[in-house]
């Protein structure tokens, strides 16, 4: 039975997480003071004691989460003897999780994904001013009916244009779509109109995966033409191309894509379906991917593993 790792994204966190793990094993303690260490901050202690304002702040949450999908890595490989590159077929992640499947894969180690995702975080932040982007849910929306709508809705009242976009194809009904705050508002309104099942704004601090984004994209191209990539020890199946990518030179641009482009996830699941996986296993914080995974492939296997009881019922399953 094929596996393929999958790797959650902001939303995923929760105050807590990791810290049954840290307790339990020296490889789980490893990657958090590793990451510590890199950060010059102590972002464990966040993880474990919150609060959750500060967690949930994309420069806190986004290493964070790469943190503990790499610490219950860890812990399967060193105490579980589970090689990476014989028993799992693919690897993806889903935004920021991306860089969680690369460092899972070797693609770079885990200091690394933490100053880029550090960065990644302060870019995204600081690429729009506050209060004027924001993201909503179209909830029983597919894509086709989510981009009609964001084309509506990106023309305000005066005639003027505004960015309204797809930013993640989450697959079963589930568009959320990011821009201008006026735009995302509009477009809303318009999924209400058109009988979708629920639209709603997201608790988001930035206009994630939109072309406002582009100031982040230029910082994240200087700072991953700088970072060292290896061929991942599986392939990775990207976000913005929803295929499989080994070269490290293209999954460099395929990361400077994803900080503006959409999170084709549906796809993503599609196409390592086709590869011939039929088992995903999520890797770290919450069960978010696991349960999407239900909706987009019901007949395979999904299970998440981010607590010691998880690792021990999924090393047991092999």
């Amino acid at each position: 039975m094929p596996i393929a790792f999958v790797f959650p994204g902001q939303g995923s966190q929760a105050v807590g997480m990791g810290r049954d793990l840290a307790g339990a094993f020296a490889p789980a303690r490893e990657v958090f003071e590793a990451v510590d260490e890199t950060l010059k901050q102590n972002l464990s202690r966040l993880m474990f004691e919150g609060p959750a304002e500060e967690l949930t702040l994309t420069a806190n949450a986004q290493p964070a989460l790469m943190a503990v999908s790499l610490a219950v890595l860890r812990v399967l490989e060193q105490e579980g003897g589970l090689d990476l590159k014989t028993r799992v077929a693919l690897v993806a992640g889903h935004s920021l999780g991306e860089y969680s499947a690369l460092a899972a894969a070797q693609t770079f180690d885990v200091p690394t994904a933490a100053r880029l995702l550090r960065l990644r975080g302060e870019a995204m932040q600081k690429a729009v001013p506050a209060g004027m982007g924001a993201m909503a849910a179209l909830l029983g929306a597919e894509m086709d009916q989510a981009r009609a709508i964001c084309e509506r809705a990106a023309t305000g009242p005066e005639g003027e244009t505004e960015v309204v976009e797809a930013a993640n194809d989450n697959g079963g009904g589930q568009v959320v779509i990011s821009g201008h705050r006026a735009a995302v508002e509009r477009a809303v309104a318009l999924a209400k109109e058109a009988g979708i099942k629920r639209a709603m704004l997201l608790p988001v601090s930035a206009p994630f995966h939109s072309a406002l984004m582009a100031p982040a994209a230029d910082a994240m191209s200087e700072a991953l033409a700088l970072a060292e990539l290896r061929p991942p020890l599986v392939p990775v199946v990207a976000n913005v191309s929803a295929a499989k990518a080994t070269d490290p030179a293209e999954i460099r641009e395929l990361l400077v894509q994803q900080v503006t482009g959409t999170v084709r996830w549906r796809e993503c699941v599609g196409t390592m379906l086709e590869l011939g996986c039929d088992r995903f296993v999520e890797i770290g914080s919450g069960k978010v991917l696991s349960g999407l995974m239900k909706r987009l492939a019901p007949d395979a296997q999904a299970q998440s593993v981010g607590t010691p009881a998880d690792i021990e019922a999924f090393l047991k399953s092999l």
